[in-house]
């Protein structure tokens, strides 16, 4: 089969400026790792007769032990793009109690979907989950016929089900470095061969979603779910964030930094997801609070997830930070939480680490004054909404003890700038390779 190497069609479309022109194609398969992202596509066309088909069916699969990240990020991204998204899990409930203690509850039950048929079928990594999903009788049957039908069926980082289904066979697949001795491995962030996309980890997922917005409706439709999201174009490269009067960040709450992290209705799941998972790999305490009355909520694109407590019980302890994800209708609840609002002026006041991300900046911490005499950054379309935008421009703004970024493409970056703050650079780099979000 000819192959040829192309540059991943949303990664110079992110600027919210001009468009850019076409993106330029090269010959090598597999680049080395310290070039610009690459996907590497083999021959694959979406028909006119299929993209005019509405709505695209996807199933996600979940299980205990899933990667929350790799996940979610999918999930979000195809509904974005109109996608009729199912997240079925592989337990015997609907709850699943995914890696890094976030909680997710699924749409329906494996056991719910196995007549029905799907343009996609995309699986998340993480261990056990991955396993579990391997040995998931029903979901084998599925997407086995999903193969023989010719449809898709992709998945990220960690894919014991796929290898073990005899759907690589003959394949190169995108994965972790460390799978690369029992696959036909490339090099590649993200691998189009087929019907078949294949990731290499969590830093991977974002470009890796879009990727299947363009396999399933068409470039025009990737670039227009891609744009808002404020992905990077360098992808791969060191993260960078500005900072401005800088001071220690110090935790002295207990031997890891305890922080807070709000969701309500209508929060930005990717966001939330994202803080949560990254923090918690660097070893920091995260609580999780609702605002709303009960643990479940449900996020910007229907995502359930399940809080460890109420905000009424996490307001009891103290934090070393706070920081809010976005999502319009989130961030809206946040403004009227008084609870919260009182929380987060304690922290300015005391002089302590607080932060937001995307909506939150403009619609939180500026009408609470807890921007005054600071500089920030938000979500490009609210940047005007905040007192001093003269450096919201840039991706993560550190000014004292308050952190700001700009939205779902800007998370990983905004939650590696904590850790650095809390940790170190080191450790933030070190941690950014092992997600691969950064070139090894």
């Amino acid at each position: 089969m000819a192959s040829r190497h192309v540059v991943a069609p949303h990664r110079l479309l992110f600027a919210f400026k001009p468009r850019l022109s076409p993106p330029t194609f090269a010959t090598r398969i597999a680049p080395p790792l310290n070039k610009k992202t690459t996907i590497t596509r083999l021959s694959f066309s979406v028909s006119a007769s299929s993209m005019a088909s509405s709505p695209k069916k996807v199933l996600v699969p979940v299980a205990n032990g899933a990667e929350p990240l790799e996940a979610v990020v999918t999930i979000d991204v195809l509904r974005r793009a109109g996608a009729e998204v199912t997240v079925a899990s592989a337990e015997e409930q609907l709850r699943v109690d995914a890696c890094h203690g976030v909680k997710i509850v699924a749409d329906a039950l494996i056991s719910d979907c196995a007549d029905a048929a799907f343009d996609l079928v995309s699986f998340p990594g993480g261990m056990p989950g991955a396993s579990s999903l391997r040995d998931c009788k029903v979901l084998e049957d599925l997407v086995k016929k999903q193969g023989a039908d010719g449809r898709l069926y992709a998945a990220s980082c960690t894919f014991p089900e796929l290898g073990s289904w005899g759907l690589l066979k003959g394949l190169k697949a995108a994965i972790m470095e460390q799978l690369f001795y029992f696959y036909t491995a490339v090099e590649s962030r993200v691998q189009v061969e087929g019907k078949t996309v294949t990731s290499r980890g969590p830093g991977t997922t974002m470009e890796y979603a879009v990727t299947l917005v363009e396999q399933l409706f068409g470039k025009e439709k990737a670039e227009e779910v891609g744009g808002p999201l404020v992905m990077r174009s360098n992808h791969g490269d060191e993260y960078h964030m500005l900072e401005l009067n800088p001071m220690d960040w110090t935790f002295d709450k207990g031997p890891q930094p305890q922080i807070l992290v709000p969701i309500a209705n209508g929060s930005e799941e990717m966001e939330a997801v994202i803080v949560i998972d990254v923090l918690r790999r660097s070893k920091a305490n995260v609580v999780v609070a609702s605002v709303e009355d009960k643990v479940e909520i449900e996020a910007s694109r229907k995502v359930k997830l399940v809080a460890d407590m109420l905000l009424d019980e996490a307001s009891k302890l103290s934090y070393d930070l706070i920081v809010l994800p976005g999502g319009l209708g989130g961030a809206q609840a946040f403004a009227k939480c008084d609870k919260l609002v009182n929380l987060l002026k304690k922290q300015k006041e005391s002089n302590r680490p607080y932060g937001a991300i995307c909506a939150s900046p403009a619609l939180v911490l500026e009408p609470h004054g807890l921007l005054k005499g600071k500089k920030a950054t938000a979500f490009p379309a609210l940047c005007n909404k905040l007192s001093d935008a003269s450096e919201a421009e840039n991706r993560v703004v550190v000014d004292g003890n308050l952190i700001t970024s700009r939205g779902p493409g800007t998370t990983m970056e905004f939650a590696l700038a904590i850790v650095e703050k809390f940790f170190g650079r080191k450790k933030a780099l070190d941690l950014a390779k092992a997600l691969v979000f950064t070139h090894p």
